[in-house]
């Protein structure tokens, strides 16, 4: 099991963009935690700070006790693996058996170990029938899927997936579902951003809530998206489960009639 503990983190972009701004939270698998809110709130830019993509401009990041200032990202990737939104950023190989064996391979792995996680993570993809296909002959979907498989199989403690369902149908959102439900099951600490409030609902057991680069609610599913008001000033809705259970609005009071007289 993995922990982190960010402290006071602050980021801004050589644009002058502050991201992020005096970020304190921390979690420890096994866990399911979904981080929410609106383009450019911060999400992403604080998933990147544990892997060390992105170094804070001010503050902390431990992982496991230890600062991740000192530690290469190339270390940080045997603790912390990162599905990127974009699978066409992180696939580089002929197929997809070769893409889904590269990050156990790169961990130095025994090549018994490697295939067994390579097969075990296809499998859970749906994916084995495409071991020998090449990953840019696929729609994004199933792209999108093999770049997820490629992180499974490093079998690190925190796994973080960036919007895992996009571009998926209903039956590709079911296998994700049960795949984050499943990485826990494992002792995982599982970092979900979605913009999918259903998905979130269902799956995790701590929602982080991001604005305007800060942490604006840290909670139980239930409490964050019961707090409408919250979600609002987020550019949040709820999920649909949220909206359906909510009490119907009070009909607003009529005003008095006015009874013509005859004359």
């Amino acid at each position: 099991m993995a922990a982190f503990d960010v402290a006071g983190v602050s980021f801004t972009y050589p644009n002058g963009t502050a991201a992020l701004r005096d970020v304190t939270v921390a979690a420890a698998g096994p866990a399911v935690i979904g981080l929410i809110g609106r383009n450019g709130s911060g999400k992403t830019t604080f998933a990147r700070h544990l892997n060390g993509l992105l170094r804070p401009s001010r503050g902390r990041v431990l992982l496991d006790g230890a600062d991740t200032a000192g530690r290469t990202t190339a270390a940080l990737a045997r603790t912390v693996a990162y599905a990127f939104q974009n699978p066409d950023n992180q696939i580089f190989h002929r197929t997809v058996g070769e893409e889904v064996a590269f990050g156990p391979r790169n961990l130095g792995y025994p090549a018994s170990g490697v295939e067994a996680r390579v097969a075990e993570a296809l499998e859970m993809l749906g994916l084995a029938p495409l071991r020998q296909q090449h990953p840019r002959d696929l729609v994004f979907s199933h792209r999108k899927l093999v770049a997820l498989a490629s992180v499974v199989a490093m079998d690190t403690p925190v796994v973080v997936l960036d919007e895992p369902t996009t571009g998926q149908d209903w039956e590709g959102v079911g296998r994700i579902e049960r795949l984050v439900r499943d990485l826990a099951v494992r002792g995982k600490l599982v970092l979900l951003i979605t913009h999918d409030m259903d998905l979130a609902a269902r799956t995790c057991g701590r929602i982080w809530l991001f604005a305007d680069g800060r942490l604006a609610a840290d909670g139980v599913p239930a409490d964050v998206f019961a707090d409408t008001a919250r979600l609002a000033a987020a550019w949040v809705e709820p999920p649909e489960i949220m909206r359906l259970a909510a009490p119907p609005a009070s009909p607003r009071p009529r005003s008095p009639s006015r009874r013509r007289s005859i004359a």
